[in-house]
């Protein structure tokens, strides 16, 4: 995974972990579902990457 990569995808799932978490907190179903959202995006281009290394060993 390259690190650049790497760095992006846990950068949007903590954003979207703390969006979602604030949203929750202050009954804001539309900012969870945005966190969730973006935390979802973090969590399919990790995926993404591993699944480009696993091909290149």
């Amino acid at each position: 995974m390259s690190a650049g990569e790497k760095a992006k995808a846990k950068s949007e799932q903590t954003k979207g972990k703390a969006k979602e978490a604030v949203g929750s907190a202050l009954g804001n179903d539309r900012m969870a579902a945005e966190g969730q959202a973006e935390k979802s995006v973090g969590d399919a281009r990790e995926a993404k990457e591993k699944t480009k290394d696993a091909f290149k060993h």
